[in-house]
């Protein structure tokens, strides 16, 4: 569930991105920056986060971090214009980073090798699904209750995340594995994961691959209301069949890790997601638009995702295996600016068209591809990597 609260933030007010708008006279720009600075304020705080974990422990700043988060969501739910709810948003966003990093860290801390691939697998299915399940969650309270209640329900999400990690979750870092935080320091292992060809490889491939996918989810409610003509409580029609695409190749992930080669397994995912890439512009091309034509090619991708994200994931992790809080912190900086980017900049820029998004997914994920092909060939794995 920790791994589920940042994304889930994401867009689960998607739905009721037109009620707000007729409540606060909300431009479209305004209401994309709700989605776009909530993503740039994540990205910017998991710079933080890392290194506070990695030189205090890692339960106490999560639970700082989510105490913090059901806080902001309380506001978000009380605001009175479309400015309080950025600010709202961008707390949130600053807030529920701590989870997926601090998480991702710990169970790197608790795991080795095809373990820690089965089990980062279930983190990353997680972290995956989330944002396809949460706009099905507010459709129903955008239709039920009204736009506020989508903010009270994240607000009670995090208050019982807060309260199973507080009961259930240990400290995965003893004291003699901490690290001087001191930002010198910080900022040195900062630059020496900026300059690792194989560490900016991999997370820059990931970024990408999942900014494919990402596309869509951002641009959720012009595909669903404009594209293809529906309502709020339809976006089950998109995001039901995109979480069984996931589930399924996470599902896949977990049971090959250990029987598989990471290689081969990252060679099948990548080839995946290029054949439904293709396949996604050749609907967009030649088919009748209607929710079927436009999903099947999308589920598909995500199914290649599900398969390539915990292997990308614990290989970026074990560039720096004396820092992976700081390597997981720069893994969700660059990832979740690359998302800022694609919800505030991508998403306007292509959407007016599902041709034009479908090749937008379709060059982040040939980009990727290749890039995940450099890495491999031409540089070498740290000796404690393994992820087989």
């Amino acid at each position: 569930m920790l791994a589920m609260l940042a994304p889930f933030t994401i867009d689960t007010y998607l739905p009721s991105f037109p009620s707000i708008a007729s409540e606060f006279g909300a431009s479209d720009l305004q209401l994309q920056q709700t989605l776009s600075l909530y993503l740039l304020a994540f990205a910017v705080s998991t710079l933080i986060y890392g290194p506070l974990s990695d030189g205090f422990g890692r339960r106490g700043v999560v639970l700082l971090a989510l105490l913090v988060y059901v806080a902001s969501s309380v506001g978000a739910a009380l605001v009175v214009d479309i400015d309080q709810l950025i600010v709202m948003r961008i707390l949130q966003g600053l807030s529920a980073s701590a989870g997926l990093v601090v998480g991702r860290a710990m169970v790197r801390d608790l795991y080795h090798g095809h373990e820690a691939h089965r089990v980062m697998a279930m983190v990353m299915m997680l972290f995956a699904i989330a944002p396809a399940v949460a706009p099905l969650v507010g459709g129903l309270l955008q239709s039920w209750l009204g736009w506020r209640s989508v903010f009270l329900f994240l607000a009670l999400l995090g208050a019982l995340v807060t309260l199973l990690f507080y009961l259930g979750i240990r400290e995965t870092l003893p004291r003699d594995k901490r690290h001087s935080i001191h930002p010198l320091k910080v900022g040195r292992l900062y630059l020496n994961a900026f300059v690792s060809p194989r560490f900016m490889g991999l997370t820059i491939a990931f970024s990408l691959m999942f900014g494919g996918f990402f596309l869509y989810v951002a641009g959720a409610p012009v595909v669903i209301f404009e594209h293809l003509g529906l309502k709020s409580n339809d976006f089950w029609l998109l995001f039901i069949p995109l979480v069984s695409g996931m589930a399924v190749g996470s599902m896949l992930s977990r049971r090959m890790a250990g029987r598989i080669a990471p290689e081969w397994m990252l060679a099948a995912g990548f080839l995946i997601m290029v054949v439904a890439g293709l396949l996604n512009v050749a609907q967009s091309l030649w088919l009748e638009t209607t929710p079927l034509t436009v999903i099947a090619p999308l589920t598909l991708y995500t199914f290649g995702v599900a398969l390539v994200i915990p292997i990308l994931t614990v290989m970026g992790l074990d560039c720096f295996p004396k820092n992976r809080g700081m390597a997981s912190a720069m893994q969700g900086f660059l990832q979740m600016s690359y998302g800022a980017l694609v919800a505030g900049a991508l998403v306007p820029l292509f959407a007016h068209a599902l041709t034009s998004l479908a090749m937008a997914m379709l060059l982040q994920c040939v980009v990727a591809t290749l890039i995940w092909l450099a890495v491999e060939s031409f540089t070498e794995a740290p000796v404690e990597e393994d992820v087989s």
